[in-house]
């Protein structure tokens, strides 16, 4: 079951929680022919919209995200907690939850 909010600005995640929307494959190939939305597969490639401040080790202490705004990252296939905003669609995952960061 998704979340409905009105606002993605106004959602500010907790703890080690990161915000990610998916990047959507190509529906065009280089040569300039149209792909079916059928064939098109989702991405595990996302970009990270917000972080939270960092989940609390035992002794109190933040610790710091893997990940910041703006970065591209890997995400699993399956997993998340979905929010929907209109017709636009985010998950929030956990910082240990995401896969790789993806330097370009």
């Amino acid at each position: 079951m998704a979340t409905s909010i009105r606002s993605i600005k106004s959602l500010v995640p907790l703890l080690d929680r990161v915000l990610v929307q998916r990047i959507k494959a190509e529906t065009k190939t280089a040569g300039g022919i149209f792909l079916p939305e059928s064939s098109v597969k989702e991405l595990n490639e996302a970009k990270v919209l917000a972080v939270g401040p960092g989940a609390l080790s035992k002794d109190g202490a933040r610790v710091p995200m893997g990940v910041a705004q703006g970065d591209r990252v890997l995400i699993p296939q399956f997993g998340g907690s979905p929010v929907k905003v209109g017709e636009d669609e985010f998950h929030l995952f956990r910082d240990s939850e995401i896969l790789a960061k993806i330097n370009e």
